[in-house]
């Protein structure tokens, strides 16, 4: 018990943290902004990034349009799935439990509009990248984290592989973990 109180401790803390940040920053734009109207620091700046209230009824960088209810039982079933799974990831498989937690927090932010507006408000404009909020930011970071994790491990294994093989020299074999000659 106490196993999966401290994971979802962990977990819910992620999911919080991002989920806050999320609603803290799309309220900012809401109180301070129309729908359509830019906001930059500094002018030269406009071209490269700017503020935008925008909002989006579709899924990331507004791909199906239209589809919000679709992707809010998506969300919901993908949610229930890593609250489902997280506990038995491994404790020190950190990469992955962070990747999770800023996933599941990035799906419950944009969740949390989808529900309350009906649509999701989208604030961050780079170039001529689509305009996207800090909960599509933590899916993002959560996958890159995810990939970068998997590559180390897969590195880590096939370097202790080698060093394995190394070690029992050719013509030696491995029974049950040991060497034999």
């Amino acid at each position: 018990m106490k196993h999966y109180l401290k994971n979802y401790l962990f977990l819910g803390g992620m999911a919080s943290l991002v989920i806050l940040l999320d609603q803290w920053s799309k309220f900012l734009i809401r109180a301070n902004l129309q729908v359509g109207e830019i906001w930059s620091p500094w002018e030269w700046l406009t071209p490269y990034a700017r503020i935008v209230h925008w909002y989006n009824t579709g899924v990331a960088f507004g791909l199906f349009q239209d589809q919000g209810q679709l992707f809010t039982v998506l969300k919901i079933a993908v949610s229930i799935a890593i609250i489902y799974y997280f506990p038995r990831v491994p404790v020190n498989d950190w990469p992955l439990r962070v990747a999770i937690g800023l996933q599941l927090g990035g799906a419950l932010g944009n969740l949390v509009d989808r529900i309350a507006f009906g649509h999701v408000i989208d604030f961050i404009s780079v170039g001529s990248f689509p305009v996207f909020n800090v909960a599509d930011a933590s899916i993002t970071i959560g996958v890159a984290v995810l990939i970068l994790g998997i590559w180390i491990q897969e590195r880590q294994k096939k370097k202790n592989g080698a060093a394995q093989k190394l070690r029992l020299g050719e013509g030696d074999s491995e029974i049950d973990g040991e060497a034999v000659r």
